[in-house]
């Protein structure tokens, strides 16, 4: 398996650039449209087919280049399912797999941050949290429908329940960390370790984070794949 992890400094966001070696198949998870050429320019590097465009959410801070990728490669869009983005070319539900040769990529539920977020599993190995769970933290509750109960839940009794050393891969990061561990996160995410559901809604109700700056502008064009003319 070919595993890559991409870095926006303007959104601290990662795309994640997964393939299978023997076919050359691949899949791009939450690509960024201000990206777009530098993840081009990899594909053709490596000698690459980018077969989907996959998201683990609908993103309130940056654009998707799931629309442009999908016009000069012909890949497919896949998103979560109740997103609203009718642009898709695929829903993906709860505990549905993408192939790609020997790569496995298992979708798992994980609402909270926003009412339709998905992890990736790889291979059984390398996690995709999207923002419902980072290195020592979690994403928002406070927007596109987000629940800091059904958060905790999703990570508690989803995530935590995975191997310990299932390695974390989150769709942000703004402290300069890459990677971590499912046993690390359970012991010393501070959001989770050692607090109830109860302390971790209040925790979460009280944050008082203001807009994400680019949420009039993502929001509906990531409904579109990307594209404002095509948002609904």
């Amino acid at each position: 398996m070919l595993f890559r992890q991409l870095f926006d400094k303007e959104s601290s966001s990662y795309t994640y650039l997964i393939a299978d070696i023997t076919t050359q198949e691949a899949v791009l998870v939450d690509p960024v449209l201000a990206q777009l050429n530098r993840d081009l320019a990899l594909l053709i590097d490596l000698g690459l087919s980018l077969r989907y465009c996959l998201e683990t959410h609908l993103h309130a801070d940056r654009i998707t280049a799931t629309g442009r990728l999908r016009e000069y490669t012909g890949c497919l869009g896949c998103v979560p399912e109740n997103t609203g983005a009718t642009c898709a070319d695929r829903n993906i539900k709860h505990e549905e797999i993408l192939l790609l040769g020997q790569v496995k990529i298992e979708a798992i539920s994980t609402p909270g941050h926003t009412d339709s977020d998905m992890a990736y599993l790889v291979n059984g190995t390398h996690l995709l949290t999207g923002d419902a769970l980072f290195i020592r933290g979690c994403g928002r509750t406070d927007f596109q429908n987000g629940n800091s109960g059904i958060l905790y839940d999703s990570v508690t009794q989803q995530l935590f329940n995975l191997p310990d050393e299932t390695l974390v891969y989150p769709a942000h990061d703004y402290r300069g960390h890459t990677v971590s561990t499912i046993g690390e996160e359970r012991k010393l995410n501070p959001r989770f370790a050692h607090k109830s559901r109860d302390e971790f809604i209040e925790f979460m109700d009280n944050l008082k984070l203001p807009m994400p700056q680019k949420i009039i502008e993502a929001l509906p064009a990531n409904k579109g794949c990307g594209h404002l003319d095509n948002a609904t």
